[in-house]
């Protein structure tokens, strides 16, 4: 089976974690560049041939909408000039919240986004932590739902942290919190909470054993910190010794930095698919980089190799 030439590219978005992705794939970003109008539109611009290449896109869609507008033109520009396959590496996959129609009249974002990908011409995706799994049914094309697990446990496991237990900070997140503690072989805590509305919680209670657990809240994503941080309280005023979390995509929108040093967590583990804010005081994160994980899988699929023992991760 003929193996196509590589090429490696950035959004804006992104560059500080594809630089890192391109270096460990063994390899230099792809020469590229954005043109940008007075009125505020821009043109992304591929400075070398791409003709009958493999073409990896790497960009996450955190806002602003320009970072996704940026990724859907570039996947075009590589049609337009004859890249053999375009895949777009989207390591945090915004609008995920929107996956279903919680309340009348409102749009299925992921959907409309997955839809604006093929038509944009994407070949296949992949891409991290999805907010729920059966995004990728939104896809007629192949998706590649990585698994930030396979960075946070070796970590954790390096922590030695005693009487562990893992913490979903609600319902939803059960089945992830139950993977984690299998993995770890912990037991699990269920946070259940009430919201007032969107970003806001109401009041949170916890199912499981909570006296005297280091506890390790896991979820995909950290928004305003709201939940987070109250689940953080919640925990330490029902007994337990500390709290930590270990979340995929750190938003982090508001007073979420804040919130984080003013709560009672004293650890937050993120990955680098979102660049945290340097300006913010960030003495309680760790930052945990996928640039080694992707570049795996890029040179997997590449070579058309299996990838399942990564999802399995």
């Amino acid at each position: 089976m003929a193996i196509h030439k590589i090429k490696i590219f950035t959004g804006r978005g992104s560059e500080y974690l594809a630089t890192k992705i391109a270096a460990s794939f063994g390899t230099t970003l792809g020469q590229s560049e954005v043109l940008r109008f007075s009125d505020g539109e821009f043109q992304p611009c591929y400075n070398e041939s791409i003709r009958g290449c493999t073409v990896f896109i790497i960009q996450s869609t955190f806002p602003p909408s320009d970072n996704l507008m940026e990724l859907l033109m570039m996947i075009d520009a590589a049609r337009r000039a004859s890249a053999h396959q375009v895949v777009a590496v989207v390591p945090y996959f915004g609008w995920a919240r929107q996956d279903r129609k919680d309340r009348p009249r409102v749009p299925i974002g992921a959907k409309l986004v997955a839809n604006m990908l093929m038509a944009a011409g994407v070949d296949r995706v992949m891409t991290m932590d999805l907010h729920a799994d059966q995004i990728q049914g939104f896809f007629d094309v192949p998706v590649d739902a990585l698994y930030a697990s396979g960075i946070f446990v070796p970590y954790i496991k390096s922590l030695n942290i005693e009487d562990l237990s893992i913490a979903a900070p609600d319902m939803g997140g059960a089945k992830r919190a139950n993977t984690y503690s299998k993995l770890l072989g912990t037991p699990i805590i269920i946070s259940h909470k009430e919201r007032a509305k969107a970003n806001v919680v109401g009041k949170m209670t916890a199912i499981g054993d909570v006296e005297g657990r280091n506890v390790l809240i896991v979820d995909d994503m950290i928004d305003t910190a709201g939940t987070i941080c109250m689940a953080a309280d919640m925990l330490m005023a029902r007994g337990a010794k500390s709290v930590r979390a270990a979340i995929t995509h750190p938003v982090l929108s508001g007073p979420a930095y804040e919130r984080i040093n003013d709560s009672a967590l004293e650890e937050v583990i993120v990955t680098d698919t979102i660049p945290l804010n340097p300006d913010k005081d960030l003495h309680k994160f760790t930052v945990l980089s996928v640039a080694d994980l992707f570049a795996d899988v890029i040179e997997r699929v590449h070579n058309y190799k299996e990838i399942s023992s990564i999802f399995s991760k």
